[in-house]
């Protein structure tokens, strides 16, 4: 009865065609937008497209509802005039096999149109072990995904109610709980531990025996990533944030001798197949380093260091080929919404040789500045007089 009532109401008849005029102007005003989409340098806002979907997604099932209502009037005239009505399980088992063909062609369609967008090829050592992690867990899920999809909708459709056969109840079975509970456990421990000691290793930030990694500081702040890489004995010095000035704006304390060799750098330059140790600081707010070629993402949250280590593979240029795009660049991005201008946090970076990274360090800025070395120097001798005054009172 209330199905009725909202067929026969004026307000919804009111707001579909309400709907169907939104649509149209939608759908022109894509096509109108086509050419100026298809101009270089032009941006696709989606906002037409989503609001297309959405419409034509409630005109399918206001469509499926009016199709519903009319099977069931012809129903019920069948019924009046004493004929065989309409077998609503032989309906609704086809339907299920319609849904089942439709569906297992959308996730076919899913799978070859966007499995393209996945992350590009791994230039990194434990880049290679995330991805087979990654690929053994779709290629698993896709397994049981089709198997039980056709088991599910082909057992309604064999099954379905007939006068030939009546339904049988099974309340309970040990053999099919054992089965359906122990089979799913055995997979998922088998991925949890895999994935463990895969992660263990990734996120092992301390050089074993024989192994020197690079340390490198990369410090996040709205909106740029700074870079302090160590000058000629391979330590970084200590850095406190009470000592963060205009000058000194990492905060480097230079009380710490390996800090007087330290370099500042533009680009995040490495060497290929070298440990590179990354240590992680931000300033403001949350941010997260994150380079997806290399599988490396981890959070930079201020007042608590995070590391990360990894061995790059593929150098630029050889990536470069690999593409066929002389233009090509790895990139350091920022993967948290840290504010208005967060799509500026990206840094160039780069994978060389080792001569070549080590001609490039040799030719990098120290971070002790003159500007920063009259800073410390006035200073000191403010504290001086500061001390002497002190001294004459007393």
């Amino acid at each position: 009865m209330g199905f009725k009532q909202l067929i026969n109401s004026k307000k919804i008849i009111s707001l579909l065609a309400v709907f169907a005029l939104f649509g149209t102007n939608l759908l022109m005003a894509q096509d109108a937008a086509a050419p100026a989409a298809a101009a270089p340098g032009a941006k696709e806002t989606g906002l037409l497209s989503a609001g297309y979907y959405a419409l034509l997604f409630l005109v399918v099932c206001f469509v499926v509802a009016i199709i519903g209502k009319i099977l069931k009037v012809y129903d019920l005239s069948q019924q009046i005039q004493n004929k065989k009505p309409l077998n609503w399980n032989n309906i609704m088992g086809t339907l299920c096999i319609v849904f089942l063909v439709v569906g297992l062609y959308g996730a076919y369609w899913s799978l070859t149109e966007q499995g393209s967008m996945t992350l590009p090829e791994s230039a990194s050592k434990h880049g290679v072990k995330i991805d087979q992690m990654f690929m053994t867990t779709t290629i698993l899920t896709l397994i049981v995904f089709f198997i039980t999809q056709i088991l599910l909708f082909g057992f309604l459709f064999k099954y379905r109610s007939s006068e030939k056969r009546k339904a049988y109840f099974l309340p309970h079975d040990n053999t099919i709980e054992k089965i359906w509970t122990i089979a799913p456990a055995i997979v998922l421990t088998v991925l949890v531990v895999f994935g463990f000691f895969t992660w263990q290793e990734i996120t092992n930030t301390t050089d074993g025996k024989g192994e020197s990694s690079i340390d490198i500081e990369v410090t996040g702040h709205q909106f740029a990533w700074e870079l302090r890489y160590p000058g000629a004995d391979g330590k970084l010095g200590k850095h406190n944030y009470k000592l963060t000035t205009g000058t000194n704006k990492l905060g480097v304390d230079f009380k710490d001798k390996n800090s007087m060799d330290d370099q500042v750098a533009d680009t995040l330059v490495i060497p290929v197949n070298k440990s590179v140790r990354l240590n992680i600081e931000a300033q403001d707010v949350i941010h997260s380093v994150y380079m997806p070629h290399f599988r490396v993402q981890l959070n930079a949250v201020p007042g608590l260091p995070t590391y990360f280590r990894f061995i790059p593979t593929i150098t630029t240029d050889q990536m470069r080929q690999k593409t066929d795009n002389s233009k090509f660049e790895y990139l350091l991005y920022c993967n948290k919404i840290c504010g208005a201008a967060h799509y500026n946090m990206q840094k160039v970076v780069r994978v060389v040789s080792e001569s070549e990274y080590s001609e490039w360090v040799a030719k990098q800025k120290p971070y002790l500045t003159d500007g920063l070395k009259g800073e410390l120097k006035l200073a000191a001798e403010k504290n001086n007089t500061s001390t002497t005054r002190l001294a004459l009172n007393n």
